[in-house]
């Protein structure tokens, strides 16, 4: 598997950039927005994902962990490949597919290219449950912070570093986290864990 490229972009196409890597040219597929951050000349690191097809081996390129998240995360609903999966985030980035979603917005998620009704319908079926790791952070000042008690604040905190070790960010797990202890303070770490990991689509 191929998780990342680092080298000097050599050629930018519509749906693509050349990226040479220690003497070799890696064409890397992204969305417009990855490619309108990208310079001729330039250096540039994008994260990867590989997708191997019966008659070709098609590397995509993300700006972003959340967004190269989101990308795989798409692809679990029945009937959603690669190219679909590119067309959605070629129109919202990671989190405002996760606001979509969650929010049970079929008629945004039309917008998107070969998303008719009823896949809209199922990417909220299907996903619901699974976006919260993707959730836009709220805007400065309209962060709620809810009230916990001194364990809870305990519990809390060992949690969230328990979910940065699995690979979550702080800013994604924290907010998870103060949410299932604000609304069951009683909750032991291992419980409260379980809980936070169910919001934030781990089975």
């Amino acid at each position: 598997m191929i998780a990342s490229v680092r080298g000097t972009v050599i050629a930018l196409g519509l749906d693509h950039v050349v990226i040479e890597c220690a003497g070799v040219g890696y064409r890397v597929e992204a969305t417009p927005a990855t490619l309108a951050t990208l310079r001729r000349g330039e250096e540039a690191v994008l994260l990867t994902s590989l997708i191997v097809r019966e008659d070709a081996h098609i590397l995509h390129g993300f700006a972003s962990d959340e967004d190269r998240g989101m990308f795989h995360l798409l692809q679990t609903v029945t009937g959603l490949g690669p190219r679909l999966a590119v067309a959605c985030l070629s129109v919202f980035n990671a989190g405002e597919i996760s606001a979509a979603i969650a929010g049970e917005d079929a008629k945004a998620l039309q917008r998107i290219p070969g998303v008719g009704k009823r896949m809209a319908e199922r990417l909220v079926l299907e996903l619901k449950d699974k976006v919260a790791a993707y959730a836009p952070a709220p805007a400065e000042g309209e962060a709620v912070v809810p009230d916990l008690t001194p364990a809870a604040e305990s519990v809390a905190l060992q949690v969230t570093e328990a979910l940065v070790g699995l690979g979550f960010t702080d800013r994604v797990a924290a907010p998870v986290v103060e949410g299932v202890l604000a609304e069951n303070p009683e909750l032991d770490t291992a419980a409260a864990l379980r809980a936070a990991l169910t919001q934030l689509g781990r089975k």
